[in-house]
């Protein structure tokens, strides 16, 4: 596996010293204005643009000192992509909308005064794209979802400019996705999942991927609320099972999830030996900042990030020292 030399040189500032990606994410868009406007009891209207992009500064100058890279958006985040760390390498996202997206079949769209070349302009290191699949859909819904991909890969390509293509699983027939049944197919979705677009076609560069459990069915686990899905055993099976099937380098997602939620399915992907890359970790770092915002201003948020903002990331950090270099995946030498 091949990568161009832009694509390299970008890897390389998305990345630590040992080649593992342990980047922040900021991107919410839609999710973040309903959750600030609750928290301030206000209509979604009043959380104005410039209220998203001072909560995003803020958020990105306290983490990207101990990150290796942070996701942003271009709606409401360049403002922060200017005050990450020197050290950290930045991601775009590209789709109109993420953790919102309610249409049938989950369609995917892009942000319409966005492009591939925009975003290299704008100063960005890869090209983050989410996309709601399950391999159980309808195959006609999928098919759009594989040439749309397939395009994005290609304008990726042209750019010599990584591409990170995040799927998020869930029920066609409308269940809950942090419910015991969904807990049981999961697995098979992640991996699933992880299998199709691996595929050269769609030219992705890192897979950013769920974990293919939900700790809080494994028996035993730190946050097991006591309905079992799946011993520890099979649930460190099924991480080895979705790691197997995956040819390109992948890292995982904290998908929203409690900050002890994804630490405890770090300490899975690792009791199980996956070679994960690293992690692209939002919400679980900074989520219980939004109210303090809201209710405190930028300042009250910078005091707790400091604090437990950073006292959060690094407990992701600390989780994923088992993880291996991106480049060890792909079979390639890479050197300085």
């Amino acid at each position: 596996m091949e990568l161009s030399e832009g694509k390299l040189r970008r890897m390389k500032a998305l990345s630590n010293e040992r080649g593992v990606i342990a980047a922040a994410a900021m991107d919410q868009r839609g999710s973040l204005q309903k959750s600030l406007a609750s928290a301030r009891g206000v209509d979604v209207k009043e959380i104005t643009p410039a209220m998203m992009s001072e909560f995003k500064v803020v958020v990105t100058r306290v983490l990207t000192p101990h990150a290796s890279a942070i996701l942003l958006d271009p709606e409401f985040g360049l403002e922060a992509g200017k005050a990450r760390s020197k050290t950290a390498g930045l991601l775009l996202a590209y789709e109109l909308s993420g953790y919102d997206n309610s249409r049938p079949g989950r369609l995917p769209d892009l942000l319409p005064h966005v492009s591939v070349k925009r975003l290299v302009d704008w100063g960005a290191d890869a090209v983050k794209i989410l996309i709601y699949y399950t391999p159980y859909e309808e195959a006609s819904i999928n098919d759009i979802k594989h040439a749309f991909i397939e395009r994005i890969g290609a304008e990726c390509e042209t750019y010599e400019i990584p591409f990170f293509l995040e799927f998020v699983g869930y029920d066609p027939k409308g269940g809950d996705e942090k419910g015991f049944e969904y807990a049981k197919v999961k697995p098979e979705i992640v991996r699933k999942s992880m299998e199709e677009f691996s595929k050269p076609q769609y030219k992705v560069d890192v897979l950013k991927v769920e974990v293919p459990i939900n700790a809080e069915y494994v028996e035993g686990s730190g946050v097991y609320k006591g309905q079992k899905a799946y011993t520890r055993e099979e649930a460190l099976q099924h991480f080895r099972t979705a790691a197997a099937v995956a040819t390109k380098p992948f890292i995982y997602l904290s998908a929203g999830v409690s900050n002890a939620q994804f630490t405890e399915s770090l300490k899975m992907a690792s009791e199980a030996g996956t070679d994960y890359s690293g992690v692209l970790c939002g919400r679980a770092t900074w989520k219980e900042g939004i109210p303090v915002y809201a209710k405190h201003g930028a300042k009250g948020l910078e005091e707790w990030m400091q604090r437990d903002g950073v006292r959060n990331i690094n407990t992701v950090n600390d989780a994923i020292r088992s993880a291996s270099p991106w480049y060890a995946k792909l079979g390639v030498p890479v050197h300085g």
